[in-house]
């Protein structure tokens, strides 16, 4: 019993001893362009997934057989270029144009569905599969 104590108490000073030396701690600067592409990349996100709740939006998907869960989720797994390429095309869409409108519908439920690995119709895209 008498090594075992012995043993705890030379472990406590080890671990107190080594608790006391300073850490390394590493930090820099962050730029302009890193915060502002952080925040585009964040508003181009909310663009898209604003888009996707839209209720037309969600009936031309679920016409397709996707799912708006499955859609917002494929969202989340893109990259930063291709959400903003996809949020470029969401804000130059007419307000209000019928034959456009479901045009671009159309364009963005391909879209997913490519993503998803379901279909193959844009060379651009990334299957998930």
């Amino acid at each position: 019993m008498n090594n075992f104590k012995k043993l705890i108490a030379s472990s406590l000073i080890f671990c107190i001893t080594a608790a006391g030396f300073p850490m390394a701690a590493q930090a820099s600067l962050v730029s302009t362009d890193e915060v502002i592409s952080a925040s585009a990349a964040l508003t181009n996100r909310g663009t898209v997934s604003a888009f996707l709740a839209r209720d037309d939006v969600r009936q031309a998907m679920q016409a397709q057989g996707v799912s708006p869960v499955a859609a917002s989720e494929r969202v989340a797994a893109m990259t930063d270029n291709e959400v903003a390429q996809l949020a470029g095309r969401v804000d130059q869409a007419p307000a209000g144009g019928e034959v456009l409108g479901l045009i671009f519908t159309v364009f963005i439920v391909l879209l997913v569905t490519d993503i998803m690995g379901l279909t193959k119709v844009f060379p651009f895209t990334r299957s998930v599969r």
